[in-house]
């Protein structure tokens, strides 16, 4: 498998862990904490304080208050951190997603942590906004953590297709498993409309992740799953045990100019694990 160059893939040494002060975060508040001390790592606690500038000259210390919103933010997230030494960043602005971003790409964010809002009303199959603005501009690879996930300790799958998103994926997953001492297992999905040769490249794509991780001392396994592919992903990870699901941004049918490829929106919406989507 081709080694490829992001921030290196697969690294972990800066964790942006962005947090809103509500339920949401608690899962991505566990986990960046327990990652940041697996994987050795920096990490930095970030908070948006949100002002509108039409209205920051209007209103008498608007900032003032939006940084100290931000600052009890903080401070909520760093009291259930049981002493790890973390770095804090404030910022304001008006749109959250786009603060999140600015800041990953100035503090050469390796990844972003973020919980994932509730279903709410007829929005309930929509991932929040701001979460998906993030995954779909971040520099970097984002993981989602639902508010009652946790630090993965069972078993690491990654979704792949061959593409380009997908073999990014695997190295990743790959990396993670062999720093957490977990297996891993690659699934690709194939339609019933699939023919011969798309449902060969999947299979190829699968021995491939099997091979290089087994080289690299990963317990792995890899197989097909029938179906549609966010569902074929959601079961396998059910079946399998995996408390941690990694994938590409976009598949095989993926556009650059699309901001998340269907798939792992429809992943991130559902999964109760967490899920780390990386970046092409």
């Amino acid at each position: 498998m081709q080694e490829h160059t992001l921030s290196p893939v697969g690294r972990f040494e800066r964790i942006i862990l962005a947090t809103d002060g509500s339920r949401y975060s608690e899962g991505a508040i566990r986990v960046a904490q327990d990652m940041a001390r697996k994987c050795d790592a920096r990490l930095i606690v970030m908070s948006i304080g949100i002002v509108d500038p039409a209205y920051s000259t209007l209103v008498p210390n608007l900032e003032r208050e939006a940084e100290a919103m931000a600052q009890r933010n903080i401070d909520a997230a760093k009291s259930a951190m049981e002493g790890l030494e973390v770095q804090e960043a404030i910022r304001l602005g008006s749109d959250p997603a786009e603060v999140i971003v600015a800041t990953a790409e100035e503090l050469r964010a390796d990844v972003i942590v973020m919980g994932r809002h509730g279903r709410r009303g007829l929005a309930r199959w929509k991932l929040g906004h701001a979460t998906a603005k993030v995954v779909g501009h971040a520099p970097c690879p984002v993981l989602v953590v639902p508010s009652a996930a946790r630090m993965w300790e069972k078993r690491v799958l990654v979704a792949t297709d061959g593409s380009r998103y997908g073999e990014l994926a695997a190295v990743t997953a790959g990396k993670l498993a062999q720093a957490c001492g977990l297996p891993l297992t690659a699934v690709s999905a194939v339609l019933p409309s699939h023919g011969p040769e798309r449902r060969q490249s999947a299979q190829e794509a699968i021995n491939e992740v099997v091979e290089d991780m087994g080289r690299a001392g990963v317990s792995v396994n890899g197989h097909l799953a029938d179906g549609r592919p966010d569902k074929a992903i959601l079961e396998s990870a059910g079946r399998d045990g995996a408390d941690l699901i990694v994938m590409g941004s976009h598949g095989r049918t993926g556009m650059n100019k699309m901001l998340m490829g269907s798939v792992s929106e429809k992943v991130l919406n559902q999964a109760d694990c967490a899920v780390l989507v990386v970046k092409a």
